[in-house]
């Protein structure tokens, strides 16, 4: 056994927007504010906002509350469906991550979720059949707590069932790496598959896996 390998996990703890899928809810902004003429950093700032200060992120409002806001305060038109659809088709699943999940599941580590996500995950499972590779599925909606609380990974880890240090938790926002971190749970910063791959062979998981993002169609 090498001694600096870093910990098998038990569990690898997965965000969905960013990581197993294309990052939907930023370019599905950045794609409405281009359509309607404002500022495309701007506005996603404000949108962030809005959607965990109403309680969307968290089970406490509605799309259609959430719409009606964000019409309210950045003056942009359009229905709830067409709005949330400029969103919800850009959130591709990666088939190379579903891979290593795959793989991950074959040799015999867990794979779960814990994301900042609103009843939309669910709208996108039944889309694109996903969430059954993932056992618990622990999504701020349901929740009702966003990563954006430490309280949020102290959660994950009682539906888990397992330590802290027994969990890898794979998320591209670095201040939800920084919390998971502080209570003591392996993280990975995700910036692409690659990296990741070279992580998970770097622990003895999937050794000599390629790490490549699938070829688009």
């Amino acid at each position: 056994m090498n001694p600096d390998r870093p910990k098998r996990p038990a569990v690898v703890l997965f965000d969905y927007g960013g990581v197993l899928a294309e990052e939907g809810f930023a370019e599905g902004l950045r794609a409405i504010a281009l359509a309607q003429g404002l500022e495309p950093g701007r506005f996603f700032g404000q949108v962030e906002r809005i959607i965990y200060d109403c309680g969307y992120v968290t089970g406490d409002n509605s799309e259609t509350g959430f719409w009606a806001q964000v019409r309210q305060e950045c003056g942009i038109s359009g229905s709830d469906a067409e709005l949330t659809g400029q969103i919800q088709r850009r959130f591709v699943l990666r088939p190379g991550m579903l891979a290593l999940v795959k793989g991950l599941k074959g040799q015999g580590v867990r794979t779960a979720i814990l994301s900042d996500q609103t009843d939309w995950l669910a709208q996108l499972d039944r889309r694109d059949h996903f969430l059954a590779e993932f056992d618990p599925v622990l999504n701020s909606y349901d929740l009702g707590h966003s990563k954006r609380e430490v309280a949020t990974f102290r959660l994950a880890l009682q539906r888990l069932g397992v330590a802290a240090g027994q969990v890898l938790f794979v998320d591209d926002n670095a201040a939800h790496i920084g919390r998971a971190a502080a209570l003591g749970l392996q993280v990975h910063h995700f910036a692409d598959q690659a990296d990741f791959a070279a992580e998970l062979a770097g622990r003895g998981l999937l050794p000599g896996h390629p790490g490549r993002e699938a070829s688009p169609q």
